[in-house]
């Protein structure tokens, strides 16, 4: 249609046909930009020749029950500080056992240095209990040594490091038990007070007797079939905000920072970030059938929730969408965070860009994101440059909730999905290269969770999944430092000793880059604190350090590919 609006024009004005020549060209030239030069990485999925034997559990086969369906996540942290990221998993339950007192267990995987891992969880005291479904990974107590949030159905856990390769539970003292159904959480500084604090979003008040069964109403039926109820009519669960008090105990400052007082929607997935270029950390909640929240941080202890203001709470169209997962990450390299967030199959994924005026546009349209996402139930999710080009890219994990589409497919979804993989061509445009991006994406499970980070540190990110009911997938990535690259590890004292919050800006000819340091995004899962930066072909770049202290230090000629550390007093400590 509209080449034939083109062609109509045409006929009315001799100039017609020289633009219309130049538009066409212009096409052309985008669509060949869009195509992936001949040596793209590659991921492969290295499970199980790492020795993870790990499999998830999550309620019965049928998913009767939509908390069965939600899966779980995993967490990537060095919790022993060898310089190795080692690997956590949260697993579910199933009511029968739950009504037993059976534990299934959550999974943590000490990484040996050779591409294997040994599994150490009673070594370490890190089981779980119930029924878990999101992790966060924070240094709460300022110790160095990096601690374990687990979130579940019907109780949280907090794992307090004892620096010698285990971990004490410690929520009582902490006052971080909860009672509701809670899925992701962030830790960050909002008050800049030095130690980290905690947002927990939560989804519904756990009770099965009120889910319903399969086809017993609207919200029971997926296209004809009868399925496990949707979220709506559920009890949601308001968020929460809890302060840190620096003696290793915590408050409720829900009600006072602002975070009560609206509307209860079912959060899924937290990211934090500093969207209004303030030097103050705010917050983006993706909720399930709802709109999406953005908390923006009021540097008084508070926050205002501006979602639908900003234009990030809903779809291009103004409509709610069944968010999932979420993060923050300036694609286009102009210096201001934008945002990306994961939906439900027969809508698209969002790309939000961000204005520079407190103002969001969903761009995922425009981008080339929209289309490809639309046959998907998308969740995990990151911003991540995956080639080292210096431009972000978007990796997207997917799987269905229903598995009566197995024997019943409608409309040619499928229970399980293959990945999905944007890469950012530098121009506001991505081209799907999913296809051709390794049998590591091309493998169809029903995922969930997804963390990021350089695995081996060699210089390029690799993903760890969460799939349901099934095997983990350690995705290496294969190709991605052909290009040079910059890892910044932080070590705060003045601000938390993570730095978690801190902006870094790298400088290399012609391109400026920001990321912020945060293991939150995604959904269930928790990240790499380690700052990644791809530099293309430049073999130095300058770094600045902003902490959330405000103390601001640069650093001229840093070498390409290695890992930096920055100490916030001693300055820059030489890669290793």
């Amino acid at each position: 249609m509209r080449l034939s609006g083109l062609f109509a024009l045409g006929s009315r004005s001799h100039t017609a046909p020289v633009m219309l020549l130049a538009l066409l060209a212009l096409c052309f030239t985008s669509l060949t930009r869009s195509q992936p030069p001949p040596s793209l990485p590659v991921f492969r999925d290295i499970a199980g020749q790492a020795g993870i034997q790990f499999r998830n559990t999550s309620g019965s086969p049928e998913k009767n029950y939509l908390f069965e369906a939600k899966g779980g996540g995993v967490a990537l942290l060095d919790y022993d500080k060898d310089g190795l990221l080692d690997i956590y998993f949260t697993n579910g339950n199933t009511l029968e056992d739950m009504a037993k007192g059976v534990v299934h267990s959550n999974r943590l995987y000490h990484a040996r240095g050779d591409g294997t891992y040994e599994d150490v969880t009673e070594q370490a005291g890190v089981q779980g209990r119930g029924w878990a479904m999101g992790c966060a990974v924070g240094d709460y107590d300022n110790d160095g040594w990096p601690d374990i949030y687990v979130l579940g159905l019907a109780g949280n856990i907090l794992y307090r490091n004892n620096h010698d390769g285990s971990f004490t539970d410690v929520t009582g003292k902490a006052g971080l038990r909860d009672g509701l159904w809670c899925t992701s959480a962030a830790f960050f500084d909002y008050d800049k007070d030095g130690d980290l604090d905690l947002y927990i979003a939560r989804y519904a008040r756990f009770d099965p007797k009120s889910m319903g069964h399969k086809g017993e109403k609207r919200t029971c039926n997926y296209r004809g079939i009868p399925v496990l109820c949707g979220p709506r009519g559920l009890e949601a669960a308001a968020d929460a905000l809890y302060r840190n008090n620096g003696d290793g105990t915590f408050t409720d400052v829900s009600a006072a920072a602002g975070i009560l007082g609206r509307e209860k929607y079912y959060g899924l997935g937290v990211a934090v970030g500093d969207f209004n270029n303030d030097s103050w950390p705010d917050i983006f909640v993706a909720n399930d059938s709802c709109p999406g929240f953005l908390f923006l941080n009021r540097r008084d202890g508070t926050f205002e929730e501006v979602g639908i203001s900003s234009g990030a709470a809903f779809s291009d169209e103004g409509t709610e969408q069944a968010g999932m997962g979420v993060d923050f990450g300036d694609y286009d390299n102009d210096g201001w965070l934008d945002i990306t967030k994961t939906n439900f199959s027969n809508d698209n994924n969002n790309l939000y860009h961000n204005e520079h005026n407190g103002r969001f546009i969903d761009v995922s349209r425009a981008a080339g994101i929209a289309l490809p996402s639309m046959p998907f139930v998308s969740w995990g999710t990151r911003f991540i440059d995956y080639d080292n080009d210096g431009w972000k890219d978007v990796f997207e994990a997917n799987g269905h909730v229903y598995p009566d589409l197995i024997k019943n497919p409608v409309g040619g979804e499928k229970y399980y999905q293959r990945r999905l993989l944007f890469r950012n061509l530098g121009n506001g445009r991505f081209a799907d290269v999913s296809t051709v991006s390794g049998p590591g994406v091309l493998e169809e499970r029903s995922s969930r969770g997804a963390a990021f980070g350089d695995l081996d540190n060699d210089g390029d990110i690799d993903i760890v999944i969460a799939n349901l009911d099934d095997m983990p997938s350690i995705l290496r990535n294969d190709g991605g430092s052909a290009l040079n690259w910059l890892t910044v590890e932080l070590r705060g004292t003045r601000s938390n000793r993570f730095g978690l919050g801190a902006r870094i800006k790298v400088t290399t000819p012609g391109l400026e880059q920001i990321a912020e340091a945060t293991t939150a995004s995604s959904i269930f899962s928790a990240n790499d604190p380690r700052v990644h930066f791809g530099l293309g072909t430049a073999t130095e770049a300058g770094v600045e350090v902003r902490w959330p202290s405000n103390r601001i230090q640069k650093f001229a000629a840093v070498p390409a590919d290695g890992i930096v550390v920055v100490d916030e007093d001693q300055g820059l400590i030489p890669s290793r």
